[in-house]
C-alpha cells in the first residue's frame, strides 16, 4: 500500500478508536519505563577510539595495574598562613579513607608547603561511582579542613563526571514553547497536544536509552542530547499535525476526514522528516568512535518515538477532541480561518519580492550566510575539561588551586605505558631519558612495574594547561619519540588522537550523510534537483551554525554572554556531532515548505506562483516551529556543562539562520531562478516531471499521488 493511503487509513482508525490508542501507548510506556527502571544499564563515559596509542596505553594499563583502574577524585587545601594544620590533616584524611568505596588515599605537598591535595583512588570505575553522593561525602570529610582556617575545594575526576539535568533547561524550552503555541492555536487544548507527544517521546525514549545501556556503553550526555531533539521535534511534528488538521476541519472536513487527512499529508511529512534525523544522527556511527554511535542511536531512538506518535497517538487525541481543538471564540465564529489559518501575508509580499528579483536575493543570502560561517575558519578545538567551567564552580576552584600550587599540567597529566615484552631494559631507559629531556616536560616520576612484570608506567607532568596548544605539541612529540610497544595516554592524548580520528572519518560522515539523505528526499519530491539544493542550502545553515559558535565561546564578549568566565576550547567531537543533528533538523522545515509547493504546483503549473504559495501557506508554522526549536536550543545553553552550552548554542543558530536567510530568501530566490528544471527527474527513475499544461489544467494530476502533500488542502 502507497505510504500516503497507509498513513491516511492509519489516521482514520485511530480517530475512530481515540481511547484504545491512548491506552494501548500507556500500557507500552508503563513497560518500558517499568523496565528502565528495573534492567536499564548504567550510562558510562567510555571516550575510547579503537586503535589509536592512548586506548592502547589506556587498556594496558588497566590489565597490568588493576588497583589504578578505579575512579579519582581529589581534596585541596591551601593553607592561608602557610603551615599546614597536621591534626586536621589526619582526621580529614582518615574520614576520606573511611568513606564507601575509597582503595586509598595519598599526600602531596607543593613545594611552598602552603598547599595539600589528598589524592582519592575508588574501587570502582566512574561510570560506577554514585558521582553525587560520593561528591557530597568527600565535602562532609573535607570539614576539619575549613574547620581548621584553609580554603578547600574538590576536584576531579568525579565531580567533574557529574552532568545530569538540572531541570532548567527543560523548563525554559518548554516554557516558552508553551507561549509560542498558544499565540499560534488560540486553543490551550490545541496547544497542549504538541507538548504532549514531545513528553511521550521523551519518556518513551530516555527509557530505551536506559534499556540500550544495558547492551552497549552509553555515554552520560546521551539522555541531554535525546531530550534536547526529543522535546524539539516532537513539539514540531505535533505542531504540523494539528495544524494541518485545523485546517481541514476549516475546510469542512469532519474530525475522522480532517485526522486521516492531516496524517496523510502532514504525516508524510513527519515521517520523511524524522527519517532525514535517523540518517543524520546514525551516520554518527562512520566516526570512528564507538560511543559516538551510540549516541546518534540513542538519539535516535528518542525521535522514532516522536514520528510513531505523531502518526498514531496524535491523531487519536485530535478525533477525542473534535471541534474542540479550537479556541471558544474561533468554535462561535464562522469566519474562524483568520486565527485558526496559518497563511502569513507579510510571508506572501516577501516571496514575491524573492521571486521578482531572484538574483539579487539569493547573492545577498549567501554572502551573508558566508559571512556568518567564516568565522570558524579559526575555530580552535580541544578538551572542555574543569578548566572551561565559571570559577564559581568548585570543581573549576579545585582546578586553579591545583594548577597555582603544583603547575599548570598537574591537572593533565600525561602516563608512558611500556610493554615490556616488546622493550627491554636499555630501550627503557633511554626512553624515559629522552621523555625528560623533551621540551614542554616539566616532571616525571618514577617508573612503576605491574605485579606481573609485563607493564611499565611512569607519568609526566607537562609544564603547560591541558587545553594549551603547547599540551597538544608535547603529545604529538611524544608519539613521534616512543618506540613500538610504547604508547601515552590522559586526557589531552585521548583527545590528539579523538581529533586525528575524526579528521579522518569527518569525510565518511558527511558523504554518508549527504548521499542517503538525497536518495530519500529524490524519492519524497520526485526530483533530483530540489535534494541537491537542499543538501547546499543546510550545509551553509551548518557552516554559519559553526562560524556563530566560534564567536560564542572563542571571544570574550562571547564567552560572556553564554555564561563562561572567558574563551573556551571547543570540544574536538563537537563539529561532527552537530553536523549530524543540525543537518537533519534543518531538513525538517526544507521537507515541509517544499511539500506544500509541490502541492501547489501540482494545482497551478507554475513556479513563482508555487513558490510564493508554499511560503506563505508554511512561514507562521514554520516559523512558529523553529520558535520553539530555537527555545528549547537556548534552554539547554543555560546548562551549566560546557558540553551542552555548545550543542545548545550551536542548535540555535543553526534553527536561526535556517529559517530566516534560509527559508525566507535563499530557497524562494534558487527555485525561481531553476524554474522547471526543479522538479527534472531523468526516465530511468520515473520521470520526465510533467512539464506546465495550458490554464486551467492540473499540470502534475496524474502524479498527484506520487507528491508529498498528495492531496489539496
Amino acid at each position: 500500500m502507497e505510504l500516503r493511503r497507509l498513513l491516511e487509513a492509519t489516521g482514520r482508525a485511530c480517530a475512530a478508536h481515540p481511547w484504545r490508542v491512548a491506552g494501548g501507548w500507556l500500557a507500552v510506556l508503563t513497560v518500558v519505563v517499568a523496565l528502565s527502571a528495573t534492567v536499564g544499564g548504567t550510562l558510562r563515559d567510555a571516550m575510547t577510539v579503537p586503535g589509536t596509542s592512548s586506548d592502547r596505553a589506556y587498556a594496558r594499563l588497566l590489565a597490568g595495574f588493576p588497583a589504578e583502574a578505579g575512579a579519582e577524585a581529589h581534596l585541596v587545601a591551601r593553607w592561608p598562613d602557610g603551615s599546614p594544620d597536621r591534626a586536621a590533616l589526619t582526621r580529614a584524611t582518615s574520614e576520606v579513607r573511611g568513606l564507601a568505596g575509597v582503595r586509598t588515599v595519598d599526600e602531596r605537598d607543593s613545594a611552598d608547603g602552603r598547599t595539600t591535595l589528598l589524592e582519592v583512588r575508588y574501587d570502582a570505575e566512574v561510570a560506577d561511582v554514585p558521582l553525587r553522593a560520593a561528591t557530597d561525602a568527600l565535602t562532609r570529610a573535607a570539614a576539619p579542613l575549613a574547620d581548621a582556617g584553609a580554603r578547600v575545594a574538590v576536584g576531579g575526576e568525579v565531580p567533574e563526571a557529574i552532568q545530569g539535568p538540572n531541570g532548567l533547561a527543560e523548563t525554559v524550552g518548554v516554557g516558552i514553547a508553551l507561549v509560542i503555541l498558544l499565540v499560534a492555536f488560540g486553543s490551550a487544548l490545541a496547544a497542549g497536544l504538541p507538548l504532549l507527544i514531545a513528553g511521550v517521546a521523551v519518556g518513551a525514549g530516555l527509557s530505551l536509552i536506559a534499556l540500550l545501556a544495558r547492551g552497549m556503553d552509553v555515554n552520560t550526555v546521551s539522555p541531554t542530547l535525546g531530550s534536547m531533539i526529543g522535546l524539539g521535534v516532537g513539539i514540531d511534528y505535533g505542531l504540523f499535525v494539528v495544524a494541518r488538521h485545523r485546517e481541514g476541519m476549516l475546510n469542512g472536513l469532519d474530525r475522522l476526514a480532517a485526522a486521516a487527512r492531516a496524517t496523510a499529508t502532514a504525516g508524510r511529512s513527519v515521517v520523511f522528516a524524522g527519517g532525514t534525523v535517523l540518517v543524520a544522527i546514525t551516520g554518527l556511527a562512520l566516526s570512528g568512535v564507538p560511543s559516538f554511535g551510540s549516541m546518534g542511536l540513542a538519539a535516535g531512538l528518542v525521535v522514532l518515538c516522536a514520528v510513531a506518535a505523531s502518526i498514531t497517538l496524535l491523531p487519536a487525541l485530535l478525533g477525542a477532541l473534535g471541534r474542540r481543538v479550537f479556541g471558544r471564540r474561533a468554535r462561535r465564529t464562522a469566519a474562524a480561518s483568520t486565527r485558526a489559518g496559518f497563511r502569513s501575508r507579510w510571508a506572501e509580499r516577501m516571496g514575491r519580492a524573492v521571486v521578482r528579483r531572484p538574483a539579487i536575493w539569493l547573492t545577498a543570502a549567501v554572502v551573508a550566510m558566508l559571512a556568518l560561517a567564516a568565522p570558524a575558519l579559526g575555530m580552535r578545538l580541544g578538551q572542555n575539561d574543569a578548566g572551561s567551567e565559571r570559577t564559581s564552580n568548585p570543581t573549576r576552584q579545585a582546578y586553579d588551586m591545583v594548577a597555582a600550587a603544583f603547575g599548570p599540567g598537574a591537572n593533565g597529566p600525561l602516563t608512558i605505558v611500556v610493554d615490556r615484552r616488546r622493550v627491554d631494559e636499555p630501550t627503557l631507559a633511554r626512553l624515559v631519558t629522552t621523555v625528560a629531556a623533551t621540551p614542554g616536560v616539566a616532571d616525571v616520576s618514577p617508573t612503576a612495574v605491574s605485579p606481573d612484570g609485563g607493564t611499565v608506567a611512569f607519568q609526566i607532568t607537562p609544564g603547560s594547561g591541558p587545553q594549551d596548544d603547547a599540551t597538544y605539541a608535547l603529545v604529538r612529540r611524544l608519539h613521534g619519540q616512543l618506540p613500538p610497544g610504547a604508547d601515552v595516554t590522559g586526557p589531552t592524548a585521548a583527545t590528539v588522537d579523538l581529533t586525528g580520528v575524526l579528521g579522518t572519518h569527518l569525510w565518511q560522515v558527511v558523504g554518508a550523510v549527504l548521499a542517503v539523505t538525497s536518495v530519500l528526499l529524490v524519492f519524497v519530491f520526485r526530483s533530483l534537483v530540489l535534494p541537491v539544493k537542499a543538501v547546499l542550502t543546510n550545509l551553509l545553515s551548518v557552516g554559519a551554525a559553526y562560524g556563530v559558535m566560534t564567536l560564542a565561546f572563542q571571544t570574550q564578549v562571547g564567552a560572556r554572554l553564554v555564561g563562561l568566565d572567558g574563551p573556551v576550547p571547543i570540544a574536538a567531537w563537537a563539529p561532527v556531532v552537530l553536523f549530524a543533528i543540525l543537518f537533519g533538523l534543518s531538513m525538517d522545515y526544507e521537507v515541509f515548505m517544499l511539500s506544500r509547493v509541490r502541492e501547489r504546483y501540482d494545482q497551478t503549473g507554475s513556479v513563482t506562483a508555487s513558490v510564493v504559495s508554499g511560503l506563505a501557506d508554511t512561514a507562521r508554522i514554520v516559523t512558529s516551529a523553529a520558535g520553539i526549536m530555537i527555545a528549547v536550543a537556548l534552554g539547554f545553553a543555560l546548562d551549566p556543562s560546557v558540553m551542552v552550552k555548545i550543542i545548545g548554542v550551536g542548535m540555535a543558530a543553526a534553527i536561526l539562520v535556517d529559517v530566516t536567510i534560509a527559508r525566507l530568501v535563499l530557497v524562494p530566490a534558487a527555485m525561481a531562478l531553476l524554474g522547471e528544471r526543479n522538479w527534472y527527474l531523468p526516465r530511468w527513475l520515473g520521470g520526465p516531471s510533467p512539464a506546465p499544461a495550458s490554464a486551467g489544467t492540473l499540470p502534475a494530476e496524474r502524479h498527484r499521488d506520487d507528491t508529498l502533500a498528495g492531496s489539496r488542502a
